[in-house]
């Protein structure tokens, strides 16, 4: 580019977008007439980024604009020149595609390059541009969030069109008061998720946890900050929350025999409780008593528990817990403490840690503490959980509430009585008093927990429904119609069957087929046994032919039953009795014709409940 005299005077610089987004420039001082070439690189780059829902293209837009109102009294000039990069080139930003093109544009215009980014200035340097290494701004923007926080203050929530609230209190004892009359705007929203995430990406201790469209979160000192905005979230929201309890073990008050347990015994401990139940505080309370004599890390996502220096924090690397885990190994920590665990690919990186011998402490949001170990069941192999976790400790308004402690055995469930129907069992008891709560097995296709609601000693008979025995009853009428049967549950998959003497061949078939037959469609095993002669009680019945109808007549004690109709001790039908004690079969009918027949022939009819 061939520039005229005049222009050689005008001091020219070309910001990158690193610059731009730290707003080092709009705080500088232009003495001498100064222009600020933006390449349309920058504005594109900004712009894609924007679209996408990311709140440091709104930054940088926002920046560029703001620079724009100062060159109305300030002694310099702004101007946007270059073309607007290919699509292509955008989404390979990352690998210094549009670095590239702003380095070109420096060289054209014989500019400055002005950046804040190391790797952009080192390269530049080695091309021969002229170049000015800015660090990013350090101080503070227009907004302070502590202005919204007081000493009890937990999280501070700020939403488009409603008047600031915070959540007040401590763990468990909390309430929601509003802080402004004022419902937030737009634009106040914007300008402070400007300013935070300008902040995360200066100052000391703080990072750009995540990054995606419509949500950005953040990590400020001790503040834990999401932003969202539409596509996310309905409206622009930012979330602010902090811890406001800081304790060590000492503060709990632990028995002797739990805090020897934590400290020498424990290698696979989940803190479990509900939102705000003081799980957090727990867990750092424990790793930095650990990390006195072990070397601790943490894996979080975000990285806001308040551990000393000497404990390192780790976010999932490129996203993924797994490649973080991979890595973390090869530092070989002694313990680790992961918070928070929800995903399935959470659960695995605990378990990997456990079976490769590493300590771990995992914090689980659940209303219940079983649900903590029920949270591990399909994702982890069953057989394995107690590796994996040995003490659930569930924590309720700061408090510990209850801690259990896992155990393999192999028994008979409870409930059960037969002896082959033993199998590995996990135990869950509680800690305290070694009581049995629940067991955890297999139940055919199923994993099963199971409450244990009496002493592990008493163990109660089993029941059968009516339903369950009615099925039960109409698979044997089919193979033995007339046969009194007695039926007694010895377990969820075993009944005994007892009828008179003369049934149990007819019952049971040629070499056993028919018993097996039966079994097959009932889906349980049956054991057939003789009994005393079981005598059915006989129900007073009248019968009566009509001109269409047979009618059958009991008493009304019977309404709504089932009856049974023998003739000679041989089934011949079954009824429904209606609400009078009064049934009536049409003559024409298949039943009908067989009780009109029964009678022409003189035999005898009774009747029995079914």
């Amino acid at each position: 580019m061939t520039l005229d005299e005049s222009s050689q005077e005008i001091n020219r610089i070309v910001p990158d977008t690193s610059v731009i987004i730290s707003g080092v420039l709009a705080d500088r001082e232009y003495t001498d007439p100064t222009e600020i070439l933006i390449p349309r690189v920058v504005l594109s780059e900004l712009e894609y980024q924007a679209n996408l829902g990311k709140a440091i293209g709104y930054v940088g837009l926002n920046e560029i604009k703001k620079l724009k109102e100062i060159t109305t009294y300030s002694e310099f000039d702004i101007k946007i020149i270059g073309e607007r990069p290919g699509l292509e080139q955008i989404k390979l930003a990352t690998g210094g595609e549009l670095d590239e093109l702003i380095r070109q544009t420096a060289k054209e215009y014989n500019a400055t390059l002005v950046t804040s980014d190391k790797v952009q200035a080192l390269v530049a340097e080695i091309e021969g541009i002229r170049t000015e290494y800015v660090h990013p701004r350090k101080e503070i923007c227009a907004v302070d969030v502590q202005d919204f926080f007081t000493s009890d203050t937990m999280s501070v929530h700020l939403r488009e069109g409603v008047p600031p609230m915070a959540k007040r209190g401590t763990p468990g004892k909390w309430y929601l008061e509003q802080i402004d009359e004022r419902p937030m705007k737009r634009s106040e929203l914007q300008n402070i998720a400007t300013d935070l995430i300008e902040r995360a990406k200066t100052e000391s201790n703080s990072f750009v946890e995540v990054e995606e469209p419509g949500a950005t979160v953040l990590q400020v000192k001790e503040y834990r900050i999401v932003i969202t905005h539409p596509p996310f979230s309905d409206k622009s929201e930012v979330t602010l929350v902090r811890p406001i309890v800081t304790k060590i073990l000492d503060d709990y008050e632990l028995s002797e025999r739990l805090r020897r347990r934590i400290e020498e015994q424990a290698e696979g401990i989940i803190i479990a409780g509900r939102p705000g139940s003081g799980k957090s505080t727990f867990v750092q309370a424990i790793a930095n008593l650990f990390a006195e004599k072990q070397n601790v890390a943490t894996l979080e996502r975000p990285r806001d528990l308040q551990v000393g220096p000497t404990i390192t924090q780790y976010a999932p690397l490129g996203g993924d817990f797994e490649k973080a885990a991979e890595l973390l190994l090869l530092i070989r920590p002694d313990f680790v403490a992961f918070d928070e665990m929800r995903r399935t690919v959470d659960f695995r990186v605990f378990a990997d840690f456990r079976m490769a011998g590493v300590g771990m402490l995992g914090v689980v949001h659940t209303s219940r503490p079983v649900d903590a170990i029920q949270r591990l069941i399909g994702r982890i192999e069953l057989g394995i959980i107690p590796q994996i976790v040995d003490t659930v400790i569930y924590m309720d308004s700061g408090q510990i509430e209850c801690v259990y402690y896992l155990k393999m055995v192999v028994k008979v469930p409870s409930g059960m009585f037969e002896a082959d129907l033993a199998r590995p069992i996990i135990e869950i008891r509680d800690f305290d008093t070694d009581k049995l709560l629940y067991e955890l097995y297999t139940f055919g296709e199923q994993v099963v927990v199971i409450p244990i609601s009496s002493t592990e000693k008493k163990k109660v008979a089993p029941k059968i429904s009516e339903e369950q025995r009615d099925t039960i009853l109409s698979v044997f009428e089919r193979y033995v119609p007339y046969a009194p049967l007695e039926i007694e549950p010895l377990s969820e998959s075993r009944i005994i069957v007892r009828t008179n003497k003369e049934y149990v061949p007819q019952i049971i078939g040629k070499n056993g087929e028919k018993i097996k037959e039966i079994e097959q469609q009932l889906g349980i095993r049956i054991d057939v046994r003789e009994a005393e002669d079981i005598a059915e009680e006989k129900i007073p019945l009248e019968i009566s032919v009509k001109k269409k109808f047979v009618m059958l007549r009991t008493s009304t004690e019977h309404a709504n039953g089932m009856l049974k109709l023998y003739v000679n001790g041989k089934q011949l039908l079954t009824a429904k009795i209606g609400a009078k004690g009064v049934c009536r079969i049409r003559k024409t009918s298949k039943d009908g014709k067989r009780l009109i027949r029964t009678l022409h022939e003189g035999k005898r009819i009774s009747a029995t409940k079914y």
